[in-house]
């Protein structure tokens, strides 16, 4: 490796540039930064970058990380083409990719054990990956380097060589590359994935950068630091402003050294003009009219707004400091100072306090400098429209989300919460999503919840007769709030039993062991299965008002529907809770309806209440299990499917409860479910 050197070039007399692009709209650029410079276009040979079998020793791990798409139901050409070009580079690197669909396992069974499948990451309830998910998972990779790359973006050997390279500076470094795109649509690769050796001329007539962000290579290497400060929101990946939004954090945070090595690395993507799914990229368009017609972008665009320095600070990626290659040598220069780096083996600290060398070679690397240093290849601002959000809304209501979320057998899950309870309504949605339960629905009781569920991917709706105006930081059981809050869940559940739906509703304090859902279908119709809430270990758990009507399953039929008609016109004629309106009415004042220790029967509507069996659906109370110093394992020992967390006054005191037990399965700091590779950090109360 050379020493540092430091090359100063002279700008305003008239010079002679020799210039390797691969597009045709340099000369744009250059008589934009160098009106006195004369271009010629020369093409490059990207392919001609080998590496030799012994340096796959020196090479570092590199772990690749995709998220690809279904294209018409399976996975396309492109990106098994793709994924060939990355395994074909280095024996060193393995795949990752992100999906849950069930065909992404045999996709990626086809190019053997180098390539993985990770589905334990959030998704939305559209099953679209959450970006802050998939770089926490990137950045707990044991490999040396992690690299986010675009599911459809071929790769040739130089990067592995700019890696290698890379690897060897002794500081923590980010990079990003821009893709290039062949207009002509050829393919690149043998079904081994080595390049097919087109002459360099005829692929150079087709290349295009493409400033779509979305297909931008970022890699770093996993050593001391974070990728940034902060925390990085929940955006929805594909659905724009998250790889421009995460470069800005990093470069403003100064905790990696940034540099472009898109002149470096030869990532490319096929351009096929009949692909009607390739629309204009959300990061390419910031109205407010596009933020109306897609919601999606329009959630990504308004945690842009709100975090981050990208509304305030936005940085060019013109000024970033570029990698280059000159005589062979990686270099990095800096087009504001008009410097070039090449930093050796010098620690971080030398690579920006060189001193100027005067050099015969001078001449040589300013003909292959001035090109990288006065030229961009990126546009240098994304000019991001802010405060072009509007109000965020799904278009989706309860009647559209009902067909899409239901099972087989047409049953919901149902949750109603208000902001207060916003994390508590997270780990059980977390903890759902681990069980693979996929037939929830949330209803929010205010625009609060509402706005925060959208942003976390969960399934919501609000509902018009919602109370308004409730105190939610004092809405607990006995509560005045509690008793109105309570009755909206009792109507919803009639609402949707009348469109033909099953319901089974759960609070978000009742923690899932396992997923009750096929036990409790085995109950048959004109049965309602309710939560009994006796404490006492022995004696009748069907005693006066000790139904619990914060979790029952209840089918969609006539004697169901006729019974909680009749509970829903008692609570609202009650000072009380819908909760004693539920035993009341189905089991008769003082348990006149009582049959034996476990049920109740009505006869005008001819429904049976089934009180569940309390070692499997256990109240807050039941065998103090929440005072036992392993929970867990208490409950696995009795066969819990599901733990109540009541019986205890105060959100707060419920919420240490249960974080403090281990059956929590949401970070709060980070907004993200726990998986069995992150490492769970510090809740917050507030």
């Amino acid at each position: 490796m050379s020493p540092l050197l430091m090359v100063g070039i002279k700008i305003g007399v008239m010079v002679n540039l020799v210039v390797w692009v691969p597009f045709n709209c340099f000369s744009f650029y250059a008589s934009e930064f160098m009106p006195n410079v004369k271009v010629e276009i020369r093409k490059p040979n990207f392919l001609n970058s080998r590496i030799s079998s012994a340096d796959y020793k020196s090479i570092p791990k590199i772990s690749l990380f995709s998220a690809p798409s279904l294209v018409n139901g399976s996975f396309g050409k492109r990106q098994a083409l793709a994924v060939r070009s990355w395994l074909g580079l280095s024996p060193n690197i393995d795949v990752v990719l992100f999906g849950n669909h069930p065909s992404l396992h045999s996709f990626a069974s086809s190019f053997g054990s180098r390539v993985q499948v990770e589905s334990n990451i959030d998704f939305s309830f559209l099953n679209v990956p959450f970006f802050h998910s998939m770089i926490a998972r990137a950045e707990a990779s044991l490999s040396e380097i992690s690299v986010l790359v675009h599911p459809e973006t071929i790769l040739f050997p130089d990067f592995v060589s700019t890696l290698n390279h890379a690897y060897q500076l002794d500081l923590d470094w980010f990079l990003v590359a821009f893709s290039k795109r062949d207009e002509a649509g050829r393919l690149w690769l043998r079904e081994d994935g080595k390049p097919i050796p087109f002459h360099k001329e005829v692929l150079a007539q087709t290349w295009q950068w493409d400033h779509c962000k979305e297909r931008m290579l970022m890699a770093w290497n996993n050593k001391d630091l974070p990728l940034h400060m902060g925390v990085l929101p929940p955006f929805l990946y594909g659905k724009g402003l998250h790889n421009h939004w995460l470069i800005n954090e990093v470069y403003h945070s100064n905790y990696r050294f940034v540099f472009d090595a898109s002149w470096t690395i030869s990532n490319h993507h096929v351009h096929d003009p009949d692909d009607h799914k390739l629309v204009q990229s959300a990061e390419d368009s910031t109205s407010r009219e596009h933020a109306k017609m897609n919601w999606e972008y329009n959630g990504n665009l308004q945690l842009a707004e709100l975090y981050g320095l990208l509304s305030s600070h936005e940085v060019g990626f013109s000024d970033f400091v570029k990698l280059i290659k000159c005589g062979g040598e990686y270099m990095y220069t800096n087009k504001d100072q008009n410097i070039v780096y090449s930093p050796g083996k010098h620690s971080s600290n030398s690579l920006w306090k060189g001193q100027t060398i005067q050099s015969r070679r001078q001449k040589k690397l300013i003909s292959c400098l001035a090109g990288y240093s006065t030229a961009s290849i990126m546009n240098p601002s994304l000019k991001i429209k802010m405060n072009a959000s509007v109000p965020l809304h799904l278009p989706y209501g309860l009647e559209t989300l009902l067909p899409v979320l239901a099972d087989e057998n047409k049953t919901i899950v149902l949750a109603v919460a208000g902001y207060n309870y916003k994390d508590m309504l997270m780990s059980w949605v977390c903890r759902l999503r681990h069980l693979m339960v996929k037939n929830f629905l949330v209803c929010a009781l205010d625009y609060e919840t509402y706005k925060f569920a959208i942003l976390q991917g969960i399934p919501v709706f609000r509902d018009s007769l919602a109370p308004r105006k409730i105190s939610y930081n004092d809405c607990h059981f006995g509560t005045k709030c509690f008793q109105t809050v309570t009755k909206t869940k009792s109507r919803l559940v009639l609402q949707i039993l009348k469109l033909g739906y099953n319901v089974l509703l759960s609070d978000v304090d009742v923690y899932w062991f396992k997923n009750p859902i096929p036990l409790l279908q085995t109950f048959g119709p004109a049965v309602l299965a309710a939560q009994s809430d006796e404490y006492n270990l022995i004696g009748p758990i069907n005693l006066p008002r000790r139904l619990n009507s914060g979790f029952y399953f209840a089918r969609s039929d006539d004697s169901t529907v006729s019974a909680l008609e009749k509970v829903v016109m008692h609570a609202m004629t009650s000072d009380l809770s819908e909760q004693p309106s539920f035993y009341d009415t189905l089991c008769g004042i003082d348990g006149s309806n009582r049959v034996g220790d476990d049920r109740c029967w009505e006869p005008k509507t001819n429904i049976t209440v089934q009180f569940l069996d309390r070692n499997l659906f256990p109240n807050g109370a039941f065998q103090s299990l929440w005072e036992k110093t392993n929970v867990q394992a208490a409950c696995s020992k009795s066969g819990c499917y599901v733990l109540h967390n009541n019986w205890i006054n105060g959100r707060l005191k419920k919420l240490k409860r249960q974080v403090h037990s281990g059956l929590w399965d949401y970070d709060i700091s980070s907004r993200m479910c726990l998986q069995s590779w992150h490492r769970m950090k510090a809740v917050i109360f507030t």
